[in-house]
């Protein structure tokens, strides 16, 4: 039997990945503040996508009428995940790479809410 040299390779390559991963900086976090003034400095799609996205158990607080913690409000934070990526396409087609007025971002927040915590209730 012959030694699996790709094999090893691969795996190789894998773990130094992982490590790496695991060893590098993680960015810092982006607070709403970041989006005040957007027409002086604007801000990437992804940067906006990546702030609805870290508000999503706070949005499905707010549209599960429950804490953290519940079943309905974990049962909101995996559905939004599980419609994450076909959000951010959607977004991705649909909105400019950079995000410079506060209309963009508005639509684009709005947007991304909608598509990640939908809300089907009746209209009062």
């Amino acid at each position: 039997m012959k030694f699996p040299t790709v094999t090893v390779v691969l795996v190789s390559a894998a773990l130094v990945f992982v490590v790496w991963d695991q060893t590098r900086e993680q960015p810092e976090p982006v607070e709403a503040s970041r989006f005040t003034n957007l027409a002086a400095n604007p801000v990437e799609r992804g940067t906006v996508v990546d702030w609805v996205v870290g508000e999503v158990p706070g949005l499905c607080a707010e549209a599960t009428g429950t804490a953290s913690g519940s079943d309905a409000h974990a049962e909101c934070v995996d559905g939004s995940e599980a419609r994450e990526p076909a959000c951010r396409r959607a977004a991705a087609d649909r909105f400019p790479g950079l995000v410079a007025s506060k209309a963009v971002f508005r639509d684009l927040s709005i947007t991304l809410m909608n598509c990640l915590v939908p809300q089907s209730r009746p209209v009062d």
